[in-house]
């Protein structure tokens, strides 16, 4: 814990959410984060991903939600058009203080990790792969109703956790409901949250409406 910053430099992205254990790839082209990379890559290489409040990011700056994940860079690779593709290790979650006033294009928060320390922690949980069944089947539904592809064969070869965090992330959720997966305190809550938001969804599908 003591080794992580106080304050660190903020990646708003709409619909968004990375978990500690994973790992995302991220395609960066917008000059202020291109610097936000090159800032990093000379420093600790860490990054906070954090939804804005706002869709599509209309309000500028936008309001950031109060909890986002700490990610590190853990591969980086500068295209020929100038882009950088860099894969992103979530770490821990954290709780945002207050923003840094700064004169740099991209902003900094300070946080807090107090509230997430058992992020760090390596543990199984008590859950079973039969206790996903009926989440499988109704996420199946949803994700091709969306047109999404998953290879659920390879999810079910991964760690429970791995596997409910990558459906977290991956799922055609609103990004309120993403922020309510990723502020989840544990697995077992995190589980329960996803079922309650797929009953919304499998109620519109079976009822034959259109889902937005």
């Amino acid at each position: 814990m003591n080794n992580f910053p106080k304050t660190i430099p903020v990646f708003p992205l709409s619909n968004f959410i990375i978990f500690p254990k994973t790992t995302v790839p991220l395609n960066i082209f917008e000059p202020r984060y291109i610097d936000m990379v090159d800032d990093c890559m000379k420093t600790n290489k860490f990054i906070g991903m954090i939804q804005p409040k706002t869709p599509n990011n209309l309000a500028e700056p936008p309001d950031l939600y109060n909890v986002g994940c700490l990610g590190k860079i853990t591969s980086f690779r500068e295209t020929e058009d100038g882009r950088y593709l860099i894969e992103l290790k979530g770490i821990i979650r954290f709780q945002t203080i207050k923003e840094v006033k700064t004169t740099k294009k991209y902003r900094e928060y300070e946080i807090n990790f107090e509230n997430f320390k058992h992020d760090l922690v390596s543990q199984t949980e008590k859950l079973n792969f039969s206790d996903l069944e009926l989440i499988f089947k109704d996420l199946k539904t949803l994700f091709e109703k969306k047109g999404f592809i998953i290879n659920w064969k390879a999810l079910e070869k991964q760690s429970l956790d791995e596997t409910i965090n990558a459906l977290a992330m991956a799922s055609p959720f609103s990004l309120e409901e993403k922020q309510i997966l990723l502020e989840a305190k544990n697995l077992e809550i995190r589980k329960s949250k996803i079922a309650e938001i797929l009953i919304t969804y499998t109620h519109d599908i079976f009822n034959n409406t259109t889902l937005q």
